[in-house]
């Protein structure tokens, strides 16, 4: 159905797998859209989300790859279910009737042919909602550039890593930090900076670049190392989101490694540091997160209880 699996390139990993013949890319996927939920989602940051929430579509598979993703049971069990373009489309239809603010593609990379096809029906069955592409910043231009061309219109890119050895260890290359770079530098070219940025929410974005930046247990010097790659590519005001809520997944137990959370010590060097180069589009995370927003996506219709409580549901 869609030539781009028969030597997949599109992330930058460019495994060559054809997917079409039954072969799994890196990503772990074959050439059949797999989600694991389209859900309305309130944990994302704060013009993203409202009252109404983001329209969340999570993807199962990702070329990135790290070992301690709190969507493990995407990236590494593949837990979701094969659903049709059509299929696809009507559930997001559906839940856009429902109130959302837009719709989010969680790593979308792997299964953009798809999702193309989706985002048309979508657009035929008459959703205007601005769509957002929320991945690990580990992305092909090709790919984003065919995404801004088909109606993609806000980026939600992660930039993980500023140290090609943590990259190493983490998720298995060393060039995240200057993949990565080239791909943000493509899209702020391209779409230029979130807007409007409203930090209370109620002006919801629809358009631009959101970068998000993870602070890792015991790796500091690789965040200050982000903080400085971004302001002396865009300066300080590039939209970021400086993130605390790491948790330690099964991996990270198996492996010795982030086997704890973010210190106060640590998350404070890190706005220190946000400061200090004078980023003013900021969204902080001091209290560590909120653990009701880690996802069970066995959890039929509600993979995260944060969701069903910002709602007033029961979980």
């Amino acid at each position: 159905m869609f030539p781009e699996y028969e030597h997949c390139e599109l992330c930058p990993r460019r495994c060559g797998a054809n997917r079409a013949a039954g072969q799994k890319g890196f990503c772990g996927e074959p050439a059949e859209l797999r989600i694991a939920a389209i859900e309305p989602h309130f944990g994302e940051e704060p013009p993203l989300v409202g009252k109404e929430g983001s329209g969340t579509v999570f993807l199962t598979g990702c070329s990135c790859g790290c070992f301690f993703c709190q969507n493990y049971q995407l990236s590494t069990e593949h837990v979701g279910d094969f659903l049709s373009v059509e299929e696809a489309a009507e559930r997001i239809l559906a839940m856009a009737a429902k109130g959302v603010r837009n719709i989010n593609f969680v790593t979308p990379d792997h299964y953009w042919p798809h999702l193309r096809a989706v985002l048309k029906r979508v657009r035929e069955g008459g959703c205007e909602l601005p769509v957002i592409w929320n991945s690990s910043g580990y992305s092909s231009v090709k790919t984003l550039a065919d995404a801004y061309d088909n109606g993609v219109e806000i980026f939600l890119p992660d930039f993980k890593y500023s140290n090609g050895a943590l990259a190493r260890t983490c998720m298995g290359r060393e060039d995240y930090p200057e993949v990565a770079m080239e791909a943000l530098k493509f899209l702020v070219d391209t779409a230029g900076f979130l807007r409007p940025f409203d930090e209370t929410g109620e002006m919801a974005a629809n358009r631009g670049v959101l970068v998000r930046h993870l602070v890792l247990p015991g790796e500091v010097e690789n965040s200050l190392g982000v903080l400085k790659a971004l302001y002396n590519e865009f300066g300080p005001g590039l939209p970021i989101s400086v993130m605390r809520q790491f948790r330690p997944m099964p991996e990270c137990h198996r492996r010795g490694l982030f086997t704890r959370v973010v210190n106060d010590d640590e998350y404070r060097r890190v706005m220190e540091a946000v400061e200090e180069f004078g980023f003013y589009k900021v969204f902080l995370q001091p209290d560590a997160g909120d653990e009701n927003f880690i996802p069970d996506f066995r959890h039929q219709g509600e993979a995260f209880k944060g969701n069903a409580i910002a709602q007033g549901k029961e979980f």
